[in-house]
């Protein structure tokens, strides 16, 4: 019988050359089909599962994971909205803690840079709640904790540690006060 190689006999005395026309094997999932069926169901039925009982954000407009998504291309929340990520804003900021107290200046660096990156624009768009007696100690308020927020980054990112513990108060005194008048 003729090989289709014609130097196969000498490289591989051992080996004939049967069959030359024999198609290659079909390459099949490890799974056959109806085990794939039944694997494929129950990936979807738990999917759905773990969909269905997580719990809701407060504010299901701006729950995005993506920094750029959310600073780009995400468009102006309403008043209410920017009133509640302002109050998670502050429930984040007093949970940081810990990573102050380990001294974990990069995640504070990068977790304070997220959040005032659009604090700025809720700060503005919540002022619209408010009436105008009380808009001006609000202006007040906000400017205290925009400043105070950006002390806080300088002194992280040095990183000073008593500098950065007292401009931690300072932020949270301010932003408690302009929940407060939020409320």
């Amino acid at each position: 019988m003729a090989c289709a190689y014609p130097n196969a006999n000498a490289l591989f005395s051992s080996r004939k050359c049967r069959n030359r026309h024999r198609p290659f094997p079909l390459i099949t999932a490890s799974l056959p089909l109806h085990r794939r069926h039944i694997a494929v169901a129950a990936a979807i039925a738990m999917a759905t599962m773990h969909v269905t009982t997580m719990p809701l954000a407060l504010a299901q407009n701006w729950g995005t994971r993506s920094f750029l998504k959310e600073r780009y291309f995400e468009p102006g929340l309403s008043a209410e909205d920017a009133v509640a990520r302002i109050r998670q804003t502050a429930e984040g900021l007093h949970s940081i803690r810990d990573m102050l107290e380990t001294m974990s200046w990069r995640y504070v660096i990068f977790y304070i840079r997220l959040k005032s990156a659009y604090l700025s624009q809720d700060l503005k768009t919540a002022m619209a709640t408010l009436p105008q007696a009380r808009q001006s100690d609000y202006v007040k308020a906000a400017n205290e904790l925009v400043d105070n927020m950006a002390e806080l980054d300088y002194y992280v990112r040095t990183p000073k540690v008593y500098e950065s513990y007292l401009y931690y108060e300072k932020t949270l005194k301010s932003i408690d006060n302009l929940v407060a008048l939020l409320a």
